[in-house]
């Protein structure tokens, strides 16, 4: 019997789900869409939407799972959740940070932190800085901290050269 992932983040949206899952699947490796359930005729004095239209996808970016629903515009997300995406390496930071960054808001970018085009928050953070910040060292960790708090998009070999002193 497969293993069920027992804890998975539901993403609310207005009537985007579709769209944002196959925006999102066509960025992570080794993702796909599950399944996809849609609205009947039930409940339609409160849910409003027409039969057939997208209710819930399951979905799998890189092996995590989520789902995402078609839920109208009650909710809408903000940065106090945010996805974080671990990179190895500067080629997968610009990856993630150009595709997820295409029609977002460029004014909610900061840090590592970037909002897509659907509103979600996301932090595209290296590994390297990750682990620059575990130092011991607090002159080194604070360097990394001041150059990381003037970017963007984080640069790896800036915040090795500001860690390095």
């Amino acid at each position: 019997m497969p293993t069920i992932q027992t804890i998975v983040p539901c993403l609310w949206f207005d009537d985007q789900a579709e769209a944002a899952v196959k925006f999102y699947t066509g960025i992570f490796k080794n993702s796909r869409i599950m399944r996809v359930s849609r609205y009947g005729e039930a409940g339609r004095e409160i849910h409003g939407r027409p039969p057939g239209s997208v209710m819930v996808m399951e979905f799998e970016l890189d092996g995590q799972r989520f789902t995402a629903l078609n839920g109208g515009p009650i909710f809408k997300f903000n940065e106090a959740v945010s996805l974080q995406i671990y990179c190895e390496s500067q080629a997968e930071v610009d990856h993630f940070w150009t595709r997820l960054g295409e029609g977002g808001d460029p004014r909610a970018q900061q840090c590592g932190w970037l909002k897509d085009k659907y509103g979600l928050s996301w932090q595209v953070v290296p590994i390297a800085m990750i682990e620059m910040m575990a130092s011991t060292d607090t002159a080194r960790t604070q360097r990394v901290m001041t150059a990381m708090l003037k970017m963007k998009k984080l640069e790896i070999a800036e915040l090795q050269r500001a860690f390095a002193g």
